[in-house]
């Protein structure tokens, strides 16, 4: 697709009817959010009750075959993008071609996902990598629910500017190595 038309579309679409435009299969009930799928969106299959938050990236190619056209002019390799039904994606994740996400997992933002996830799992970091099932995520988590999906703007306003420390994510401090060398 053209770049200028790639813009119109961009203008005019949403970002899920972008996606399917150009060839992504979508299942019910998903919020996309992002713009990017790639230079095969139709390699690109979701399922139902899935999440891509803001500026996901899709790519369904290996473009480091360029070094091999001079030996064979049309060298290409694909690989299908998968992902499954009730499932999160962070802010800023790219997912590599041939990656299949599982049922219930979340992704989080800014991960390169280079392998394929079992399902009901939470995985993290580049590349991206096992963190922990999303039922003890859940188990983790849950203690800081705090409902604010029926809040209007001020009374949720109210609410998380005053947040006492044990109801908000709190992360601990970094800490160095045991034998981490001493500087020059």
């Amino acid at each position: 697709m053209g770049r200028f038309k790639e813009l119109v579309y961009k203008l005019f679409y949403s970002p899920e009817q972008f996606a399917r435009k150009l060839g992504a299969r979508i299942g019910k009930n998903c919020r996309i959010y992002t713009y990017y799928w790639g230079s095969e969106p139709f390699l690109i299959d979701i399922g139902d009750h899935v999440h891509i938050s803001r500026d996901v990236k899709f790519i369904t190619h290996d473009g480091g075959v360029w070094v091999f056209r001079q030996q064979e002019a049309d060298f290409d390799v694909f690989g299908k993008i998968i992902i499954k039904d009730n499932t999160f994606i962070g802010n800023e994740a790219m997912i590599l071609p041939g990656v299949t996400i599982g049922q219930n997992c979340i992704v989080g933002g800014l991960s390169l996902v280079s392998k394929s996830v079992p399902d009901n799992c939470v995985v993290a970091g580049n590349p991206a990598r096992f963190i922990c099932t999303t039922e003890e995520y859940y188990d983790k988590i849950k203690e800081l629910n705090l409902k604010t999906k029926t809040l209007s703007l001020r009374e949720r306003l109210h609410l998380l500017r005053s947040l006492p420390e044990g109801k908000q994510i709190t992360k601990e401090y970094l800490r160095r190595e045991k034998n981490h060398p001493e500087e020059p």
